[in-house]
């Protein structure tokens, strides 16, 4: 098997990138720079970097429909603008509570949206993950200190996540109309006596689980039943969350961060918080459009 390609998408440093989604309308990335309170958006076929400055720490972007979308912010969920980039706020979620912010989301096949939150200090157990869809909001997970890996099978029969500070990946079986779980959580990956942590992930149509391993500076594939398949060197030691992007959905792009690295780890890790393309043979999928009403 020949090296995959791993390039600079863009050399813009974030302190904290994450969040990654691809739009195939625009043929556009965008992804987050959370604790700068910044959403970035750059086509794929070149072009300007754009910086959207929103005003709060944001971390999740859906596509609701052509001319809006959906940000998931340390507030709630807002509508934005496409055009004028106005947020019109949606439905709040730990807006009363200043600890937390918003984290790791993803859109089920069905529509539904799940969304993480945790504390910004990784205060432990301040976070949850919560169900959302057609306006509908629901908490499924209590007591989680670092939402992540929010994936789910193209069925949507299946959904992943993790509490980041756990070392254990989850897998739950989901009712494919809505997106709720359904029966309980069992352990799919246990990372605990790896390198690194699990972080952001998607899942391709074959059932690999491509996940980013904070501190591990790869790229990790995980088969349908849970065994290590494929490992990804990437050029940073704290890789974010990855995301399809194409038209064909058959590359992976993957933010990095920064964050939490002092000024010696920093020369270390020149490249960390750039967000990169990895030309390797995915089969990847678009994600769903969320349903808000």
């Amino acid at each position: 098997m020949s090296e995959p390609i791993v390039s600079v998408f863009s050399d813009h440093v974030c302190q904290l990138g994450e969040g990654p989604s691809y739009d195939p309308g625009t043929d556009a990335l965008f992804w987050f720079d959370i604790v700068n309170s910044q959403l970035l958006e750059k086509p794929l076929a070149g072009g300007a970097l754009k910086i959207h400055e929103l005003g709060q720490m944001a971390s999740a972007i859906a596509i609701i429909d052509d001319k809006r979308q959906l940000i998931a912010t340390e507030t709630g969920l807002f509508v934005r603008d496409v055009a004028t980039g106005g947020m019109t706020l949606h439905t709040a979620i730990e807006a009363d509570n200043p600890v937390t912010r918003s984290n790791d989301s993803r859109v089920h096949p069905c529509g539904a949206l799940w969304v993480g939150t945790m504390g910004k200090g990784e205060e432990k157990g301040a976070g949850s993950i919560y169900w959302f869809f057609k306006g509908e909001l629901r908490r499924l997970f209590s007591d989680i200190t670092v939402s992540n890996s929010i994936c789910f099978s193209s069925d949507g029969a299946l959904a992943y996540y993790t509490d980041t500070s756990t070392g254990l990946l989850m897998r739950v079986a989901c009712d494919p109309a809505t997106g709720l779980p359904v029966g309980e959580p069992k352990i799919f990956v246990d990372h605990r006596s790896a390198k690194g942590y699990i972080d952001g992930s998607v899942l391709d149509r074959d059932g690999i689980l491509w996940n980013a391993v904070w501190g591990g500076s790869v790229i990790e594939a995980y088969g349908p039943d849970g065994e290590l398949v494929r490992t990804v060197a990437m050029p940073v030691t704290q890789p974010s969350c990855p995301a399809f992007v194409g038209r064909n959905a058959d590359r992976l792009a993957v933010t990095s961060a920064w964050s939490g690295k002092n000024e010696k780890q920093r020369l270390l890790d020149l490249q960390g918080g750039m967000t990169f393309m990895l030309d390797i043979p995915v089969n990847g999928r678009l994600e769903p459009r969320v349903l808000i009403a």
